[in-house]
């Protein structure tokens, strides 16, 4: 009780009284702090209590997850995490742009810095973290910036007008973010990291050089290894970094991502205790160890000496506090699961469990697909029936699946490296599925949401994912569960008999031709036309953002880069380029029919050299650039068009290429001019945006040179014109062409292509090529 002691008298010139209800003051209105709300309100706590908030920032709770889609034209309201009228409805009392400045816990007492004075009967800290700003001269110059917040955002993004390249301090999560942001809005970027690799407190040095591969083929420059000194500059702004290996770096803009620090000076100066590397020392219940009516929740708290950086532990905290309050059977909180899956600068990555394999004895399995980028390592115990952990990068398909084992302590397939291959039998693939998972297994780790939830959900007539997430909460935190809810949804409507339609996605109630004639009969120009007028709102995703893309530029033929349609489209489509397995860029310009002049050859071959480029003839006759890099692309198109070429797409959902022989101008087998009819047709169709790659081959006669009777749309001359061959396909599953039309004159032909083409990209389903459509 001396911690009363702390407390400094001030002039109390606005007291707010309630006497007829206990007060619950919140001091904090993040994320985690609006889920307490939630969770109150959900417990029946707003009528039995008057809840009032205060938050430090000017804005409703926002998704902090979600705070890069800021720069790519989101705004604050998209972003907020609050309904319309949840304030009002129940009644609770949020003070935004208002901290609270002192706690007198004798008295239970707030005085905010707007003078208001409250008594309170409970208190929860949700105060958050702060970003850590290292203690080097130089760091609070103009220039220097953290990215926690959106006001940061909105300075950063008016600072960088001025730039021409920034770095970014710190290699982790955030830290990426912000690089991506800074490429995104047309700087050089540099990341400085102390260690060895990327993410090195998630991902082993294998995995963290695999994204590092990736971000650099984006253009980031990353550097390691490096201490920082000092940052030189004066009022004007930075001008330079200066490093403790006596090397430097000139730049215009420094951004701040080394980490967080829980904020707990307010608990402090109350005399609350806190933790051995700062933070709110909470019990298992989340009440703070020196006052019974105190709580403290998410990023300010330090429980057992540990701090949590991820909203799922901090939600956790949010239900053991709700319940408490509530006077509910008190689940403690302990050691919660900090698995998660990210899209990290446009690459995915699943961390699970002890992922750096810190448990002694452990078993490591890896699975490394270099030149795709993937590398997957699944950790279990010296036994091998119980998974500890997994890094997935590249890939995360299996996320679901292995979470769901090692949360719920399924039986392990044997071998256990079965669970990261490629393929693998059905018995194994069952394993951890929805049909399997016992109900009391976690789905959502972000809520603690369990199988069982969901599938009550659906029994009770939440039917679409928009449903499940209002209902459940479930998939509204870091998102990494939408694949496993979708498929768990599907799973308990088809065995109570409900219908299971092809929706898109969560973010979209419609199959892709559904949403296809939607698109064109209501004339949406954009993707938040689309979502707003036609979908379940919130910010899209992988799935739906390029199929919609596909579909607008299907429908209305805009160039695909241009704003807003720009950041719709995957990376490969970005670049005009393809990704390779070092990060670096493939080139391919498009070369119809395959017919070159020796000038233009000439060309090619200069700029290959020119470019320290690998450079390999293509089985679609052309001819591919390899190893370029972010930053060159732009100079190596400048060289590309001015020679007369242009993108052959092959990155993208679109014609690749129509391959032709040499037909009746050269061969004497030949009836037919198959060169000009492959040329005639790469042009009508090149450019056009498609469900999946779509491949073209013109054969001069029935010898078949091309290979027509293997591709999307075939053609073969006869002496009385062309045979259309359609829906054929090599590859993993080869498919013979169906033949759809004879003896066509050149007009006939080019029409049943147009019909084909067009039922094609109208009804087929996202990512399915013309032989699976066609059966």
């Amino acid at each position: 009780f001396f911690s009363c002691l702390f407390f400094r008298p001030c002039p109390l010139p606005f007291v707010v009284w309630m006497a007829d209800k206990h007060n619950i003051v919140v001091v904090g209105h993040g994320m985690v702090g609006h889920h307490l709300l939630e969770l109150l309100v959900a417990r029946g706590c707003a009528s039995n209590y008057n809840i009032i908030v205060f938050g430090d920032e000017p804005h409703k709770a926002y998704n902090r997850m979600q705070l890069s889609s800021y720069f790519a034209g989101k705004t604050v309201d998209d972003l907020s995490l609050v309904p319309d009228g949840f304030y009002e409805t129940w009644g609770l009392q949020v003070h935004l742009n208002e901290k609270i400045v002192q706690i007198d816990r004798c008295e239970q007492r707030v005085i905010s810095s707007e003078g208001k004075n409250i008594t309170y009967d409970k208190l929860v800290f949700a105060t958050g973290s702060a970003p850590l700003v290292p203690s080097i001269t130089g760091s609070h110059l103009p220039g220097c910036f953290v990215y926690r917040k959106i006001e940061d955002l909105q300075q950063m993004s008016a600072y960088a007008e001025k730039c021409k390249r920034a770095v970014v301090l710190g290699g982790g999560l955030l830290g990426l973010e912000a690089a991506q942001a800074m490429i995104n809005m047309g700087l050089e970027c540099h990341v400085i990291q102390r260690s060895g690799s990327l993410m090195n407190r998630e991902l082993n040095a294998t995995a963290g050089k695999m994204l590092q591969q990736h971000v650099e083929g984006l253009g980031i420059r990353c550097h390691f290894f490096k201490v920082t000194k000092r940052v030189v500059g004066d009022e004007r702004g930075v001008q330079k970094l200066e490093f403790e290996d006596g090397t430097e770096l000139e730049i215009d803009m420094v951004i701040f991502s080394t980490g967080i620090l829980p904020r707990d000076q307010l608990a402090k100066d109350c005399g609350l205790e806190v933790g051995p590397r700062g933070g709110i020392a909470v019990t298992d219940e989340c009440v703070t160890t020196l006052d019974a009516n105190v709580y403290a929740i998410g990023e300010c708290v330090s429980h057992r000496g540990r701090t949590y950086g991820l909203v799922g532990p901090g939600n956790a905290m949010a239900r053991v506090v709700a319940d408490h309050i509530a006077g509910r059977e008190v689940t403690p909180f302990g050691n919660v699961d900090c698995s998660t899956k990210l899209k990290i600068v446009g690459f995915d990555v699943g961390i699970i469990g002890d992922s750096l394999g810190k448990t002694p004895g452990c078993r490591t399995m890896v699975y490394s697909k270099e030149t795709e980028g993937i590398y997957k390592c699944l950790l279990t115990e010296a036994s091998g029936e119980k998974i500890i952990g997994c890094i997935l990068v590249g890939e995360a398909n299996q996320y679901n699946n292995i979470l769901s084992i090692m949360l719920n302590d399924l039986p392990v397939p044997q071998p256990p490296e079965s669970l990261i291959l490629p393929t693998f039998d059905s018995a194994n693939a069952a394993v951890g599925s929805v049909e399997t998972l016992p109900g009391v297994a976690t789905v959502c780790s972000c809520h603690n949401v369990k199988k069982d939830d969901i599938c009550q959900a659906v029994q009770d007539g939440c039917h679409s994912m928009d449903e499940i997430k209002s209902c459940t909460k479930a998939g509204t935190g870091c998102g990494g569960c939408i694949s496993l809810l979708t498929d768990l949804m599907n799973y308990e409507k088809g065995r109570l008999g409900i219908s299971v339609k092809n929706h898109l996605c969560e973010h979209f109630p419609f199959s892709r031709r559904e949403l296809h004639d939607i698109i064109r009969a209501k004339g949406y120009r954009d993707f938040d036309e689309v979502i707003k007028g036609s979908g379940n709102g919130g910010f899209g995703c992988e799935i739906c953002k390029p199929t919609v893309a596909s579909i607008l530029a299907t429908t209305f033929n805009k160039h695909v880069l241009e704003a807003p349609l720009a950041q719709l489209q995957d990376t490969n489509d970005y670049f005009l380029a393809n990704m390779q397995r070092d990060g670096t860029y493939s080139v391919v310009p498009r070369i119809a029919g395959g017919e070159l002049t020796p000038d233009a050859l000439i060309t090619l071959g200069q700029i290959g050299k020119d470019f320290d480029l690998y450079t390999k003839i293509t089985g679609g006759q052309r001819i591919d650039f390899f190893g370029a890099k972010a930053h060159q692309l732009p100079l190596i198109w400048d060289r590309l068009v001015e020679a007369g070429f242009e993108t052959g797409h092959a990155y993208g959902k679109s014609l690749r290429t129509v391959k032709t022989c040499v037909g009746s101008t050269w061969c004497r087998y030949g009836v037919q001019d198959s060169v000009g009819m492959g040329i005639a047709l790469e042009h009508r169709y090149k450019g056009l945006r498609s469900p999946h790659k779509i491949k073209f081959a013109v054969s001069g006669c029935t010898r078949e040179c091309a290979e027509a009777q293997s591709k999307d749309i075939g053609i073969i001359a006869t002496k009385n014109g062309y045979n259309l061959y359609v829906c054929g396909n090599g590859g993993m599953k080869p498919r013979h062409a169906d033949l759809l039309a004879e003896d066509l004159d050149p007009a006939m032909l080019v029409k049943l292509i147009d019909r084909v083409l067009m039922f094609y990209c109208r009804t087929a389903d996202r990512l399915q090529r013309t032989s699976k459509w066609f059966e």
